[in-house]
């Protein structure tokens, strides 16, 4: 593995993107229970975790823990909301994502399926997502042109390339 300081901070957060999403993963396996309270508590323990390995700054680490809270939610309330597959979630083929990434997005999103029911119900607005932030895989659209963005993989957020705008919704239909 590359140095830090010759890595490129995109994908150096890119990858601790998916390694706190794997250490997720494995607390909500380990769990008999999983609620939100708890998903937070373990997305808090993988922060923690990051910054105390030295793989994130403090200020890294908060920002890549958002990105992975709001992805959970935004994933468990489609699943709660439509009782569509994970799949459709994403509006792509599953076989073009990673399997690694894809069976701990899809079993943390699963886990808290039933306490992302009411969260769902006590907040509907859509989450935002902006250019310079990360996220895991799913289509995007642009909330000022309606030009698409998919991602297959975690990745960084760039301008849109349709009207170079900086906000985006997860896209709600299957393509």
């Amino acid at each position: 593995m590359p140095s830090d300081d010759k890595r490129d901070p995109i994908d150096r957060l890119v990858d601790a993107y998916e390694t706190m999403l794997e250490r997720v993963n494995s607390a909500v396996e380990k769990a008999e229970q999983t609620t939100i309270p708890a998903l937070k508590k373990n997305i808090e323990h993988a922060r923690e975790k990051a910054v105390e390995l030295g793989e994130l700054t403090r200020e890294e680490a908060e920002k890549i823990g958002g990105y992975l809270e709001r992805d959970m939610k935004d994933a468990g309330e489609f699943l709660a909301r439509t009782g569509e597959e994970f799949g459709n979630w994403l509006r792509f083929d599953l076989e073009l994502i990673e399997s690694r990434l894809l069976e701990s997005f899809a079993n943390v999103a699963d886990r808290t399926r039933v306490e992302l029911e009411a969260l769902a119900e006590r907040a509907r607005k859509a989450s935002l997502y902006h250019t310079g932030e990360v996220t895991g895989p799913g289509t995007l659209v642009c909330t000022s042109c309606g030009k698409e963005i998919h991602f297959h993989k975690t990745g960084h957020i760039p301008p849109c390339a349709g009207c170079r705008g900086t906000e985006y919704r997860r896209s709600p239909e299957k393509s």
